[in-house]
């Protein structure tokens, strides 16, 4: 992940609770965003606090989503609403010899600031081309692209990513010395993500494209 700074962008990003695996570097910050599809938004509609679970893919300094013009989260963030969004992988399961010295690996990042809209439909096209060449490289050379009707009904909006912070860990147990002799097994039970075989539907007489045949593969 490379040098990590002890240089929150913001007070609000500092990371407090276990400071020393606060990430504040760019790169650290990039990489983690562009692992997920999805992240989760919290928000106040002016009644009520919400968090919500949405699609997101990054473009340059900037977290992207997108929402129908219904949702009541797209017109909070629209109305100017203060938001924090959130990314989690979670790597691992750090088992130790007392139950309360049990932890798990991650890399988190936070983003805080307000969201403004994409406007115009070739802007917001292009901002989806991006989406669709993350979730499959190339497909948006082959998919129908969206007509008037669908861009009209659909909101694109982005956040800065100028006021974020990362959290990583990636350790084995830490028990008190006073459990070091216990007879419990310690150590890191891995999480990873796999690709799964592809499941078509509908596809007589269609070739399939490389990036579905590439799709199981591309687990290394």
């Amino acid at each position: 992940m490379g040098q990590r700074s002890s240089a929150p962008p913001s007070p609000r990003t500092r990371v407090r609770r276990i400071a020393e695996l606060a990430d504040y570097e760019q790169a650290t910050l990039h990489a983690i965003l562009d692992e997920a599809y999805v992240c989760h938004i919290a928000f106040h509609d002016g009644e009520s606090s919400h968090c919500i679970p949405t699609a997101c893919w990054r473009i340059d300094n900037h977290l992207y989503i997108h929402g129908s013009n219904g949702s009541r989260m797209v017109k909070a963030l629209l109305g100017g609403a203060q938001a924090s969004v959130a990314v989690t992988h979670i790597d691992g399961l750090v088992l130790a010899k007392s139950a309360f010295s049990h932890s798990m690996n991650y890399r988190s990042a936070v983003i805080y600031g307000v969201f403004e809209q994409i406007r115009g439909n070739a802007k917001k096209m292009e901002a989806m081309d991006v989406f669709m060449d993350k979730l499959a490289p190339g497909r948006r050379h082959e998919a129908r692209t969206g007509n008037a009707k669908e861009l009209a009904a659909t909101n694109v909006l982005r956040i800065s990513l100028d006021e974020a912070a990362a959290k990583v860990s990636n350790n084995g147990p830490s028990d008190k010395e006073e459990d070091l002799d216990l007879p419990v097994w310690a150590g890191v039970l891995p999480l990873v993500t796999m690709h799964g075989s592809p499941i078509g539907t509908g596809n007589d007489g269609v070739p399939t494209p490389d990036y579905v045949t590439r799709w199981a593969n591309d687990n290394n």
